[in-house]
């Protein structure tokens, strides 16, 4: 039996998880897919957000400060990339200069510093491409950039290395309240059972909470659509660019990302379910509002598109609190943006009550830190040469677009938390993130996978599931 089951595989439950793995106690995670970083962790922005956006007193307000305080320092412990670029918020008239005057007020109030408003020609200085109609904008320095997969599956693969344990593919349908502890099904028949429960299903939120009887929020969907352009136009800006913020949220954005590609999305478009598809429609907002924030964006430099289904809940704020219809439910809900941002300081404080009540005692060997991902494209040429004369595997390039070797790809399928689809690869290497999307690369993949896991080559999966690639091998 489990101390603590979180569910939900996200950025969100996987700093949880980190957190609570600190301690001496047994804690396991639920995932309902086959892989971690399948929600809103795998499809965003991935912007770290100063703070200046969310309502004051609200929770968002005080976990995005707390979170973005602590994105740097986590994100060195995990070996996770993260860039504090900064982030303008454009006005293009006199009634959004009020706006961004707003913001910064707002911002003052929940604590954010390293803020100012910048006349046009401040603007161009610090962005030389902004739009040609942009007239001022709010500029907040403490705003930054990583990659939400890969936080999310460091944290998850550090809380794993300290004695964590990850399910896959337990997508819970059931579950049994017993005296002093919870009984959790999946729907092939397996069970967990655990003391606690921490509820971080994302859109699957409430759904796990009426299990429980708790029918006390309602969950929502909207689509986000998103462009990425190649990295050769890497620098064609240099901060974060936003719309001054609507009801929908933040808008279309242009940014760098910590990879060099730049990404310019995304859509908001309200619907039930967690689909994921592009539309003709929705690119083309996304390319019209981008060019109206800056100029010079090479349309034909797109690499790839993709949709993220962000969820929200009525309550239009985050929920992160003790069930008062479950004893032993804790309820992480609404995690919308600046939920990323916010993420660590989430993980802390969920870990500390769920420590409170279970007095357990901090463990003298935890291990904070993670070995890079990306270690060895860090490494000087000389350096490289030396690794590879101890691991062959790394000199044999497979991904040519971004430089993957065969060992990194080998490394992901064996490091939790454990790479076992190609799109779960992707996630960890860049292998077929690249200008050909795994035109040269994904064969190698799979072989790879097929050999690691033991399974036969057919059955190698993109995304888990019923998502097969190959029907048969003819060589």
């Amino acid at each position: 039996m489990y101390d603590v089951a979180v569910i939900g595989g996200g950025v969100v439950g996987g700093m949880i998880l980190r957190e609570l793995s600190r301690y001496a106690g047994s804690f396991c995670l639920l995932e309902a897919k086959a892989d971690v970083a399948m929600g809103a962790s795998r499809a965003n922005s991935g912007i770290a957000h100063a703070g200046f956006d969310a309502k004051e007193g609200s929770l968002k307000a005080k976990f995005n400060l707390a979170g973005s305080l602590l994105m740097e320092e986590t994100c060195r412990e995990l070996g996770v990339k993260y860039q504090r670029n900064g982030s303008l918020v454009v006005a293009f008239s006199d009634e959004e200069i009020g706006t961004l005057h707003e913001l910064y007020e707002r911002g003052v109030k929940n604590g954010v510093s390293d803020m100012e408003i910048l006349d046009r020609e401040a603007l161009v200085r610090e962005e030389p491409n902004i739009g040609s109609e942009a007239v001022a904008a709010l500029f907040a320095k403490s705003g930054g950039i990583v990659c939400p997969y890969e936080l999310t599956v460091a944290s998850i693969g550090n809380a794993v290395d300290n004695g964590a344990e990850l399910y896959y593919n337990f997508c819970v349908q059931k579950i049994d309240r017993c005296k002093d502890y919870f009984v959790i099904h999946d729907e092939t028949g397996r069970t967990v059972e655990a003391r606690y429960i921490v509820n971080a299903a994302g859109l699957a939120c409430a759904r796990v909470a009426a299990l429980l009887g708790d029918r006390s929020f309602h969950m929502k969907a909207r689509r986000g659509e998103y462009i990425v352009l190649d990295k050769e136009y890497d620098g064609i800006v240099r901060h974060t660019l936003f719309f001054c913020p609507t009801k929908l949220g933040k808008g279309i954005l242009v940014s760098p990302t910590v990879d060099r590609n730049i990404l310019l999305g995304p859509t908001a478009a309200e619907q039930d379910g967690d689909e994921t598809l592009t539309t003709a429609e929705g690119l083309a907002t996304v390319l019209e509002s981008a060019d109206k924030l800056c100029r010079n964006l090479p349309r034909g430099a797109a690499i790839t598109s993709f949709a993220g289904v962000r969820a929200y809940c009525d309550r239009h704020d985050f929920i992160i609190e003790w069930s008062r219809a479950a004893e032993g439910l804790y309820n992480v809900a609404g995690i919308e943006s600046p939920g990323l941002t916010s993420a660590p300081a989430i993980g802390r404080h969920v870990a500390a009550e769920l420590v409170k009540v279970l007095a357990l005692s901090e463990k003298t060997d935890f291990v904070p830190t993670r070995r890079p991902a990306h270690f060895f494209s860090s490494l000087s040429q000389e350096e490289k040469c030396a690794y590879i004369k101890e691991h062959p595997d790394y000199g044999r390039i497979v991904c040519r677009c971004e430089g993957v070797s065969l060992g990194e790809i080998r490394d992901a399928v064996r490091t939790a938390p454990r790479a076992e689809t190609v799109d779960a690869v992707k996630r960890r290497t860049r292998s077929g993130m690249g200008r050909c999307q795994g035109g040269f690369c994904q064969p190698v993949v799979v072989r790879v996978i097929s050999e690691e896991l033991g399974i036969p080559y057919e059955q190698v999966t993109k995304s888990g599931g019923d998502s097969l690639i190959n029907v048969e091998r003819i060589k």
